[in-house]
């Protein structure tokens, strides 16, 4: 863990962002498909009508609030 503490703050923001918003968008793509059990009902709900744009708006802001959260305990808090 003493490698957080050397690397730049804003490249442990970007890595623990992407990782999250990666494993988030497919978490919430699979949870729609049962939920609706349709991949088209799915297509309808998150990418039709620029209903994409919101979508990605909150995975986004979530992913750099988790980004920020984690590379503050690793590079200033985790000992």
């Amino acid at each position: 863990m003493k490698t957080y503490k050397k690397e730049p703050f804003f490249k442990l923001v970007l890595r623990f962002g992407i990782i999250f918003l990666i494993s988030i968008f497919f978490i919430e793509i699979i949870f729609s498909i049962i939920m609706n059990q349709s991949f088209t009902a799915m297509l309808q709900q998150y990418f039709f009508n620029s209903n994409w744009i919101p979508f990605l708006e909150r995975l986004i802001i979530m992913s750099l609030f988790y980004g920020l959260f984690m590379a503050v305990y690793y590079k200033f808090i985790k000992k």
